[in-house]
C-alpha cells in the first residue's frame, strides 16, 4: 500500500488552514457584540485628557523624575 505524501500534505494544510480561519472568524463573531456591549456600559471619558510622546510635555508638568526614569531607561 502506497501512500502519496503530497496528497496526504495538502490535506493537512488545508484542514489546518481553514480550522485558524474558521477559529479567527467565530473570534470576530464574539468579539464584535462584546466590544459594543464594552462601549455601551463603560463609555470612553469626554474629558481633557493630556497624551504625549515626549518628554516634553512632562517638562512642561514639572514631573522631573518622569523624565528622568526615562532618560535613564534609555540610556541603559
Amino acid at each position: 500500500m502506497e501512500v502519496n505524501l503530497i496528497v496526504e500534505i495538502l490535506k493537512f494544510s488545508v484542514s489546518g488552514i481553514s480550522t485558524v480561519f474558521v477559529f479567527f472568524a467565530l473570534m470576530a463573531v464574539v468579539l464584535v457584540p462584546l466590544v459594543k456591549s464594552i462601549i455601551k456600559y463603560f463609555p470612553l471619558c469626554e474629558g481633557n485628557v493630556f497624551i504625549s510622546n515626549s518628554t516634553q510635555g512632562l517638562f512642561q508638568k514639572g514631573n522631573f523624575s518622569v523624565v528622568a526614569a526615562v532618560a535613564a531607561s534609555i540610556r541603559s
